[in-house]
């Protein structure tokens, strides 16, 4: 009997999905040796055949060559059916894959790439999912290495397969690279980190009409950048001459702001695993009893060191990506708001918190009625009212970074940021989300400061800011280098590289 592909603990059940490809091994096994037959299998012979050779690439590494050959012979739809498996064992297994196993697979999917076989983008994208965020061990490092070095070899195919799949790495990889960046004693990263700069810049100045798709959120992962030479020169043409990126149509930093970044680029950054677990959070768990579950994910997932990064990408994944039906967000299961504000409580560092505040209220800057999703700004607006009277320092925390987005997040397009903000106020309380803003504007927890604020911005009175407001918790990423525009000016302060 052929060994298993992974390891896994005397207690656990078999992978239903490892078992029928053992399975089909086993079975056709003696097929799997040249010379082989040159019959044309029936459809449910055509499957079985498919699982068999998968499992021989991915456990007979010594003769994986000669399987590819058999498949190479037998395909009939395009390696459809074979990725499709694949596939699969990437999203189901690839986490307890042993080593040998793991080299195999992205092996095999180079060569997929090569014939340029049906769905190949589909399974790229499903291993730029298993890199997990804040994660330094060597396992992930390599995948990481494997992955842009794919990406930067391939070019050509992937180009021709899917172009879109450049994008998607683009955005997996600005976002691994801010937090590679900030290890700035750790050797092994350089290379690596090299890498991952040469591909993003390929994209951004060969691709870039591709990569206005990515939408508002291509500039808030550009920001933590900047302090980079290669990254800062895109900047500022971003910036200031827009015309160095030779794209027909493109009118500046504006045209990204209005794109609303499509969901499927915010599942990038969080595993199939992780999905899994907070799409449960979401759905049946009732809101009092949900501490233990939020402390088991929280063990799983956040509590390595450096981990906390991926709270980031979270709180955007639950604002964007996880938009319940009206039977869940009436039910007692805990609301979207509620687990956004666990994951804000639990931020350990400043720049971590600040980033988080950002993900979830970046969309309010730029919300339009027309394009945008009301889904994705609901959150913080719940978050807001129903921290009122227990967890005021939320509220207050939220409302005061909203306004210092809005006031220095891009001076130049300070008129889009007032219409975005000013739109999702309105538009909260015209499709029910509250019933009125009264909740806020008359509660008397707030500071005097704050409130005035509010009431002034809401009600178009005019407001002197207050040099306490403008100060108080300024992120780091805001810290200006150039008394121009504030688009110039978003990088890590030092405090955000340690």
């Amino acid at each position: 009997m052929a060994l298993k592909l992974m390891q896994i603990a005397p207690h656990e059940a078999e992978n239903p999905t490892e078992l029928s490809l053992r399975q089909a091994f086993e079975l056709l096994e003696p097929k799997l040796r040249p010379p082989f037959s040159l019959t044309i299998p029936k459809p449910q012979e055509y499957s079985v055949l498919n699982k068999a050779i998968l499992y021989g690439v991915l456990y007979e590494c010594h003769v994986g060559k000669t399987h590819i050959k058999h498949l190479h012979a037998i395909v009939t739809d395009g390696y459809g059916l074979f990725v499709s498996f694949l596939t699969k064992v990437v999203n189901e297994l690839y986490v307890k894959l042993l080593e040998p196993q793991k080299c195999q697979l992205v092996w095999v999917t180079k060569e997929l790439i090569d014939v340029l076989a049906v769905g190949v983008d589909g399974l790229l994208v499903c291993l730029l999912r298993q890199i997990v965020g804040g994660d330094f061990s060597d396992g992930n490092l390599w995948l990481c290495f494997e992955m842009v070095n794919i990406l930067l070899t391939k070019w050509d195919c992937l180009l021709e397969v899917e172009s879109m799949i450049l994008t998607s790495g683009l955005y997996a990889y600005l976002r691994l690279l801010a937090d590679h960046c900030r290890q700035l004693s750790n050797p092994k990263l350089e290379a690596l980190k090299q890498l991952e700069i040469d591909f993003c810049i390929k994209v951004l100045k060969e691709q870039f009409p591709l990569c206005l798709k990515i939408g508002r959120d291509l500039v808030r992962l550009l920001q933590d950048l900047v302090h980079l030479p290669k990254f800062r020169a895109i900047w500022k043409d971003l910036v200031l001459n827009r015309g160095e990126f030779k794209t027909l149509g493109f009118s500046g930093i504006a045209q990204l702001y209005i794109t609303r970044t499509p969901s499927q680029y915010m599942l990038l950054r969080i595993t199939p695993e992780m999905e899994a677990q907070l799409r449960f959070l979401l759905t049946h768990v009732k809101f009092g009893s949900h501490k233990r579950h939020q402390a088991w994910f929280a063990k799983k997932f956040l509590c390595e060191p450096n981990r906390e990064t991926l709270i980031v990408d979270i709180v955007r994944f639950i604002c964007c990506a996880h938009h319940p039906p009206n039977e869940i967000i009436q039910s007692d299961v805990i609301p979207r708001w509620a687990v956004i504000g666990w994951l804000l409580k639990s931020c350990t560092k400043n720049y971590v918190e600040a980033n988080a505040k950002l993900a979830l209220l970046y969309d309010w800057l730029f919300f339009e009625e027309r394009v945008d999703n009301i889904m994705n700004i609901e959150p913080a607006m719940l978050l807001m009212v129903y921290s009122i009277p227990r967890y005021i320092d939320i509220t207050h925390t939220l409302l005061e970074f909203l306004f210092l987005l809005m006031d220095n997040y891009d001076v130049e397009h300070y008129d889009i940021l007032v219409k975005g903000v000013s739109s999702s106020f309105s538009v909260c309380v015209k499709k029910g989300v509250i019933r009125s803003l009264d909740v806020l504007t008359s509660c008397d927890a707030l500071s005097p400061i704050l409130k005035e604020r509010l009431g002034s911005f809401l009600f178009g009175t005019k407001f002197e800011i207050s040099g306490k407001l403008k100060q108080a918790h300024l992120p780091g990423h805001f810290e200006r280098v150039k008394n121009s525009t504030c688009m110039e000016t978003p990088t890590p302060s030092p405090e955000s590289m340690r």
